[in-house]
């Protein structure tokens, strides 16, 4: 694998794990749709700074996520595209304090190595 395809997957599993973090900052940020009612949830739904920056980082990620496709077959991308469940682990304990057990970060590790196998084939 190059160095400028190393590159783009890293870009991707990023982009990806920082908008699932400002995603779920946005949605811990909104009202129950029943003590609010379903218009001001909405209002605030989509005038919810976290959210909308979930969106750009997701649309960050539509690009590079297609130049990747444009260069690997989608059986050998999307497994690589994984990483972003061990990404996703570590981030939310470090940034949003969850509590993660082993056997989370076990099974994260597993899906990691799965990775590997895959991408050797690149």
């Amino acid at each position: 694998m190059n160095v400028s395809l190393v590159a783009l997957f890293a870009t991707s599993v990023a982009c990806d794990v920082a908008g699932q973090l400002a995603f779920k900052r946005g949605a811990d940020r909104l009202p129950a749709v029943g003590s609010a009612g379903v218009a001001r949830f909405a209002l605030r739904l989509v005038g919810e700074p976290w959210l909308i920056l979930g969106l750009l980082v997701y649309a960050v990620e539509f690009l590079v996520w297609t130049r990747i496709l444009a260069q690997v077959p989608l059986a050998i991308a999307f497994p690589v595209a994984s990483l972003n469940i061990l990404g996703i682990t570590v981030a939310s304990h470090l940034w949003l304090g969850e509590r993660i057990v082993p056997r989370q970060y076990a099974g994260a590790v597993l899906v990691t190595a799965g990775v590997a196998l895959v991408a050797s084939s690149l």
